[in-house]
């Protein structure tokens, strides 16, 4: 048995999207010891919780921080060492983890670069050199999107976009479920939602003005709200915030909205984001209202498949327009044509085909 460790910034169990999609799928190929980030506790130490088929890795550091990084080493040593594990590739979503995984000797290493992350809030100083080196160690990237890809493709001579992708059965069940979620059943109609990590990129003023312009529509937003002050958010009697929903509940409440949101703002943090929603919202059979985010505009947007909006009075203009449609069958034959090839499953095929040909 071939290994995979992964070494993540994002909780396995924090919001289900590419690396749990991607690796949930490696893992029939693959045992796979996903690292998530260190925390800080009492002692060093370590435990592995089998989930999903996966293996998670959760460390747990002393409030020293003396020699943090050795010890993170002497840590993943020990757990390699204790599984047995001496075959094995590395896969990074964060190029923070070179910092303690210099010591590994990988057959292949793997950089699937989803997001820019040096644009994030709190993205640490030294990401960017981090980053460089890791693309010097790597045998292979990947790219979470074609803008990320463009503004990347010259930093490695191996380098592929693969965009977010749909699991198009789970959100294609939302077009027949009938029974609407107890913390949503009683919120009138029309509803606009919106569901993801709910963070610096979010579009605060644009859902402000859009709710006290049309105080009659609905709000539903669904999802973590991390590193900004919810004290910040828009709160209005129209505007319902409901907090993290597990993946597999998603298409129950995405099921009973009239128009889905892609609600980013433009910022140094969205510029090379692709939504993985933007599918899903389609999948769903449910219109969609976004921002003009690049890989949403390309190709979504000039497919008439999404509305793009860039301020609040042409969303509200296209919202109108949207909810006096009586009929979406040619719409939707449009749209299921277009994801028609567009899966986890293909983008895992097409991923794992390139890292076998490192082999060759």
């Amino acid at each position: 048995m071939q290994y995979l460790l992964c070494f993540s910034h994002l909780p396995w169990n924090f919001v289900y999207q590419r690396p749990q999609h991607l690796l949930s799928r490696f893992g029939k190929r693959y045992e796979i010891f996903y690292f998530e980030e260190p925390r800080e506790g009492e002692a060093d130490q370590y435990e592995i919780i089998s989930q999903d088929g996966i293996s998670l890795v959760h460390i747990t550091l002393s409030h020293q921080q003396e020699n943090r990084n050795a010890r993170l080493q002497k840590i993943i040593d020990e757990i390699l060492k204790s599984n047995n594990i001496e075959n094995y590739l590395c896969w990074y979503y964060t190029p923070m983890a070179l910092e303690y995984t210099s010591q590994l000797s990988p057959e292949y290493t793997i950089y699937d670069s989803m997001d820019e992350l040096s644009a994030f809030r709190f993205a640490p100083p030294q990401l960017l050199d981090l980053e460089n080196d890791l693309f010097k160690k790597a045998d292979i990237v990947f790219t979470g999107g074609h803008t990320l890809y463009q503004a990347k493709k010259n930093r490695h001579h191996n380098i592929h976009p693969f965009p977010s992708s749909i699991d198009k059965s789970h959100f294609m069940a939302a077009r027949k479920i009938t029974t609407d979620p107890e913390d949503q059943k009683d919120i009138p109609f029309p509803r606009f939602g919106f569901y993801g990590v709910i963070d610096e990129r979010f579009d605060i003023e644009l859902l402000r003005e859009v709710a006290i312009k049309k105080p009659e529509w609905q709000f539903i937003m669904i999802g973590p709200v991390v590193k900004i002050n919810p004290a910040d958010l828009p709160a209005s009697d129209n505007i319902h915030y409901l907090g993290p929903k597990s993946y597999s509940d998603l298409p129950k409440y995405i099921s009973h909205w009239d128009i889905a949101l892609v609600l980013f703002a433009l910022n140094e943090s969205t510029e090379f984001i692709s939504p993985t929603k933007t599918p899903e919202y389609l999948a769903a059979g449910l219109p969609v209202i976004s921002t003009p985010i690049k890989d949403v505009v390309n190709p979504y947007g000039v497919s008439n498949l999404v509305h793009i909006a860039d301020n609040a009075d042409t969303f509200i203009k296209l919202a109108e327009q949207e909810l006096s449609t009586n009929c979406r069958k040619d719409w939707l034959s449009k749209v299921d044509r277009f994801l028609e090839n567009d899966s986890w499953d293909n983008t895992f095929e097409k991923m794992n085909t390139l890292i076998n040909n490192l082999k060759n």
